[in-house]
């Protein structure tokens, strides 16, 4: 298997009400309606895939899970940008799917229904604190952190085991919007999060 590395932002958003236990427990706490409807998108600054560049590619994943999510029984989808080569694009899905091993491993554990993969024009917009997203029509969403006591610095959490990153900003979906693989969720108002990450593998 390639060895892989990528640096980057991670986006995500589910039906929960703000903040996510699942982030906070890894999982051991259920979900605020006991089932999860997430999405994530990143934005790779930097990656690799063997040799083959992953940078300035966006890459996401719908993820339907009928309960907590360390139980599994997850149902994938990915999206990977339409502009990613043919090598970086199998890349991406080894990776993603999990079975490029490393970070991204126990995606390939914990889903029993692999949707497929897409590949589409995906837009990663900063404006300041704040992030949009589009999966051309499939998933829009727009992001920003939650109100903290300083309001120059963001809500942050740490030292949890959350194995995405050490720290998250807490945020919330001011719009999410996600119609695809036979899901049509609203998911704005609930909670979001937003991390730099650094994964590696295998």
């Amino acid at each position: 298997m390639e060895k892989w590395k990528i640096k980057g932002e991670l986006l995500a958003n589910c039906n929960c009400t703000v903040f996510c236990p699942c982030a906070l427990s890894l999982g051991h706490h259920p979900p605020t309606h006991g089932y999860c409807q997430t999405w994530f998108a990143i934005h790779i600054d930097v990656g690799q895939w063997g040799e083959a560049p992953l940078d300035g590619l966006n890459v996401g994943m719908l993820a339907d899970i009928p309960n907590s999510m360390r139980h599994g029984g997850w149902s994938v989808g990915l999206y990977i940008d339409e502009s990613a080569d043919e090598t970086a694009a199998d890349g991406l899905e080894q990776i993603f799917s999990g079975n490029a091993g490393g970070s991204t491993g126990l995606f390939k554990l914990l889903t029993a229904e692999f949707l497929g993969t897409q590949r589409i024009p995906i837009e990663y917009e900063t404006d300041g604190d704040r992030r949009r997203v589009a999966f051309g029509k499939k998933i829009t969403a727009e992001i920003k952190p939650i109100d903290g006591a300083d309001p120059d610095a963001n809500v942050v959490i740490s030292n949890t085991s959350y194995w995405v990153a050490p720290e998250i900003v807490v945020c919330e979906a001011v719009k999410a919007k996600v119609r695809d693989w036979g899901r049509v969720w609203d998911l704005s108002g609930k909670s979001a999060e937003r991390c730099a990450i650094d994964w590696r593998g295998p």
